[in-house]
């Protein structure tokens, strides 16, 4: 049967499930830095997946598995087999390199730690969630599958979510778990482009060949036109040049060089005149450079298309969300347009929603923190949200962990 938030709080066991994440946070807090601990660049989050997946089959969850991506999947059976699944995940994947210092500190309520926020607290959500679920023994109609996900950072275009997606299609509900963000729902996620711009020139000598067509020049002037884009307030759209390369050195006229663009909006016809202005400054300078015959030549190479998508807050896994934060003391319910792995369901206008599970600062800095202050709550919205959204059967004949019937 279908359970308000409300009803699910006034149960006594959902009740001391809640009050058991203030009692037990210091060992919330070690599950949180021994995943952080394990160095999971995006590309290579192959060892951090191998350790999930331990955790995964250490909950008794029936049936754990991986993809060729890494993928981790861990299936809670639910007491209706035919109910859609309420598929849980979280990313596994960060922005920092392998030999990245993983030294954490912690100065009050405060713990900082590359990583720690994005996406370690996040991950270990899961496993708390899971462990809520098997040890407590709280029953639900849907099958709830944990799933720990690749490629969510940077150049990993959410390929790990797209996978998911195509697994569990548009019958699933899906709930996606960072680490920071408490007390904020995206529902609508922002469209993201980008490219990378190879400029190649003929090159010479500083002296010698002074005259030349340089690619860091042309670069130049092609920064100066994104530079002069209009783009709209609202919708919020954006552009940003976030790495330039090339050159062979100080006394060179550069014969290569290239630059990262990002580009983003809330609307995706926004997104898709942004990118038609980019296109058309290519060609323009393309056009130009042929007919000056001085051998430059710009290509734009696509490395990353995030899809904008929404659903409405009156969606049920939206909507059991904010009643979730509320009763669990946050009073301060925001809506956030963000990039995440959302994005993928709600392009396809599939039930989806991202919570945060504490609060977090200097994402994506060696200096990343995350504030514990509100993680019990954040951790009690997560388990409301779950319970609500699979659907809770209050019946005596519940699925154990190993799929046999009580």
């Amino acid at each position: 049967m279908k359970a308000t938030i409300a009803e699910l709080t006034r149960r006594s066991d959902v009740r001391a499930a809640l009050a058991g994440y203030r009692h037990h946070l210091e060992e919330i807090l070690a599950q949180i830095v021994a995943i952080q601990q394990v160095a999971a660049p995006t590309f290579a989050e192959k060892r951090r997946s191998a350790y999930i997946e331990a955790q995964f089959r250490a909950l008794g969850a029936a049936e754990v598995s991986h993809d060729a991506l890494h993928n981790v999947f861990a299936r809670l059976p639910g007491r209706d087999a035919g109910r859609p699944p309420l598929v849980i995940s979280a990313h596994l994947d960060t922005v920092f390199p392998a030999t990245t210092d993983l030294t954490t500190r912690r100065e009050g309520p405060l713990f900082f730690g590359p990583g720690i926020g994005d996406n370690s607290t996040g991950l270990a959500g899961l496993l708390v969630l899971g462990r809520t679920l098997v040890e407590r023994a709280l029953p639900h109609a849907a099958d709830i599958y944990l799933v720990a996900n690749v490629g969510e950072e940077g150049l990993g275009d959410l390929r790990g979510m797209r996978a998911v997606v195509e697994r569990f299609g548009e019958r699933a509900a899906y709930l996606v778990v960072e680490g920071g963000l408490f007390g904020q729902l995206t529902h609508q996620a922002v469209g993201v482009r980008r490219y990378r711009i190879e400029v190649t020139a003929p090159g010479g000598h500083s002296w010698g060949g002074f005259g030349a067509a340089s690619a860091i020049h042309v670069l130049g002037h092609l920064i100066a036109a994104i530079d002069g884009l209009d783009v709209p307030a609202a919708p919020k759209t954006t552009y940003n040049v976030g790495i330039i390369e090339g050159g062979l050195s100080v006394n060179s006229i550069a014969h290569a060089a290239r630059l990262w663009l990002d580009l983003r909006s809330e609307d995706a016809g926004e997104l898709e005149r942004l990118v038609g202005q980019v296109q058309a400054i290519l060609e323009r300078m393309n056009h130009d450079h042929a007919e000056a015959g001085d051998g430059v030549h710009l290509v734009a190479e696509t490395v990353g298309n995030r899809p904008a998508g929404a659903v409405g807050r009156d969606a049920p896994i939206v909507a059991h969300a904010e009643a979730a934060l509320r009763a669990v003391g946050c009073g301060d319910v925001r809506y956030i347009v963000s990039s995440t792995d959302a994005n993928i369901p709600l392009s396809r206008g599939y039930e989806a929603v991202c919570l945060g599970l504490t609060h977090s600062g200097n994402s994506h800095r060696p200096d990343e923190y995350i504030d514990i202050t509100h993680l019990p709550a954040g951790l009690g919205q997560l388990l409301l949200v779950a319970l609500a959204a699979a659907g809770w059967r209050d019946s005596p004949n519940r699925v154990l962990p190993d799929g046999r019937h009580a």
